[in-house]
């Protein structure tokens, strides 16, 4: 965006206004980007939770300059949370992937089945047309009504 050059830099009006767009756009960034982040976002946050967590243990626990060592029981017990997380959120999506397949096979299926009865609904119509605007039979040809007893022919 561009802005007016005033005496001491630039209209600050212009500014704030840009600055106000900016951040509704933002804000609709954002309250798409939570929507689309879902679950996926709050394994996001617990695994930063036990990474932060892990790194604060590991500054109190160890003395400047000493020698790193093993993980400890927290950091053990961090890791096996985010390991269990990282199973149940790849089993819920093999589970939303296989309701996904399940769901558009249905939806093919259903396409399917109301093409052909739509066909046949217009197989029918047209037959019926044929039908109705077909060669009519003359009024004196002889019938098989003409041959029922006690009607007399016209």
């Amino acid at each position: 965006m561009r802005f007016s050059v005033v005496e001491s830099g630039y209209d600050r009006r212009q500014v704030d206004a840009c600055l106000d767009e900016l951040a509704l756009r933002l804000g609709r960034l954002a309250a798409r980007t939570e929507g689309v982040a879902g679950v996926g976002r709050e394994w996001d946050q617990i695994r930063l939770d036990a990474l932060h967590l892990g790194e604060f243990l590991r500054r109190r626990t160890v003395p400047d300059g000493a020698a790193t060592p093993g993980p400890t029981a927290v950091e053990r017990e961090a890791a096996d949370l985010l390991a269990r997380a990282r199973a149940e959120l790849e089993d819920a999506r093999q589970e939303a992937r296989r309701v996904r397949e399940e769901a558009y096979a249905e939806a093919v299926r259903a396409r399917r089945e109301f093409e052909a009865a739509l066909l046949a609904r217009r197989r029918r119509a047209a037959r019926i047309e044929e039908i109705l605007t077909g060669d009519r039979v003359p009024a004196d040809t002889p019938t098989a009504a003409a041959g029922v007893p006690g009607r007399s022919p016209a």
